[in-house]
């Protein structure tokens, strides 16, 4: 009797869509889901989540190449399962907002994706086999929500300069993590494509990680028994970021600002 293919998922995004308690969750119960699944999470990839945020922002052949050196060697070191999930939204590429080395701003996930994306592909028939069964996975958010996430994220991490409404206006108005996802699927087929809201999962027990589990063939008193991941809210509160903004736009020094934050931070938390 033939053995059933390899099962992979790959939750690949995106960013602010619930992915950090997605992955909390897989990893708090990754013992009891471990005779099911195998999970690997942000910690596990080696240096191949980092290498797909820089080919991002350095679109270039032989960072495009790193990336795949890296997610080999990651392969190559994981033990054979019949279901495997990994999940980095770094798959994706980088955050829109962010700018490229050629100081580009950076105003969707793009053509980086889409190469990550087959990339990953390629890898994972390479090691598996090529009737390795996989299913990307994006968690989606809408619009105006999302957009204020990253503005919010942006704001505290780097030197962001833009309120939220010029920030919002430098996107086109069909820029939202759905219509990102439908261009990977295309871009992606015939592999298929399976997305799911935030906001869908605010009433499910798992949270943001309910959709995935729904894709993965788990016994009901298992699943009724995995530990809840506590709600966490990371948004920073309207006037810490307003504080932010203030300090991005009167301070030039790259770590007189970033002490400052980071007070701020501590005083805030």
């Amino acid at each position: 009797m033939t053995a059933a293919p390899v099962r992979v998922i790959v939750h690949a995004g995106f960013h602010k869509t619930g992915t950090t308690s997605l992955q909390d969750f897989f990893s708090l119960n990754k013992t009891a889901l471990a005779p099911h699944l195998a999970y690997y999470g942000k910690m596990d990839f080696f240096n191949a989540g980092a290498q797909a945020r820089i080919y991002a922002q350095r679109p270039f052949p032989h960072r495009l190449l790193r990336f795949r050196r890296s997610f080999r060697k990651f392969l190559n070191s994981i033990p054979d399962h019949d279901v495997i999930v990994l999940s980095r939204e770094t798959f994706s590429g980088g955050m829109p907002g962010h700018h490229t080395v050629s100081n580009r701003l950076m105003t969707s996930y793009g053509q980086p994706a889409k190469r990550l994306g087959n990339t990953i592909i390629r890898e994972l028939r390479r090691r598996f086999g090529p009737d390795v069964n996989i299913t990307f996975f994006y968690s989606t958010r809408a619009r105006a929500p999302w957009l204020a996430s990253i503005h919010g994220h942006l704001l505290r991490s780097i030197r962001m300069t833009d309120d939220l409404e010029s920030f919002t206006a430098r996107f086109s108005e069909g820029l939202s993590p759905e219509c990102e996802a439908a261009a990977l699927a295309r871009a992606l087929a015939p592999v298929p494509v399976v997305t799911a809201a935030l906001e869908d999962s605010a009433r499910r027990p798992e949270g943001p990680a309910a959709a995935l589990l729904d894709l993965v063939d788990l016994p009901s008193e298992l699943r009724s028994s995995l530990s809840p991941v506590p709600p966490k809210n990371t948004a920073n509160t309207g006037a810490l970021q307003a504080e932010f903004l203030r300090l991005n736009r009167e301070i030039k020094d790259k770590i007189e600002l970033k002490k400052r934050k980071e007070a701020l931070l501590r005083s805030a938390s």
